[in-house]
């Protein structure tokens, strides 16, 4: 097993090959999620003004308010759904989804799947 940093080492590599293959339009922002190992954070970022359109994470007041989720998956899906009706209510309606080196499994996949549930495209 290797070490922390040669994991981060991985992980940055990853990021890396994924972000340059990423087209960025105003047309279509980017979707970016990150993973730590208790929640779940999603933005929506326009790159030409380097601005974040909206944000939604599971640590946040909407997201405690709901009755005790199952597992971080289920949280991970409200999450998605959360951030997808704050980017409808902003009129983005097309992301391009920006996985940030995460494996498209699990969680990520919970959170892409629960925003493309609530009507975003990608």
């Amino acid at each position: 097993m290797g070490s922390i940093n040669e994991k981060k080492r991985i992980w940055l590599k990853r990021k890396k090959r994924i972000s340059k293959k990423i087209i960025r339009t105003v047309e279509r922002p980017r979707l970016t999620v990150f993973r730590s190992a208790k929640h779940i954070y999603g933005q929506i970022v326009d790159d030409t003004t380097g601005r974040t359109i909206v944000a939604a994470c599971s640590n946040e007041k909407a997201v405690k308010d709901q009755p005790k989720f199952d597992s971080k998956v289920a949280k991970a899906v409200f999450t998605g759904k959360l951030l997808a009706q704050r980017a409808m209510d902003k009129g983005v309606k097309k992301v391009v989804f920006d996985r940030n080196g995460f494996l498209y499994h699990g969680r990520i996949k919970a959170f892409s799947d629960g925003a493309r549930e609530t009507g975003l495209d990608f």
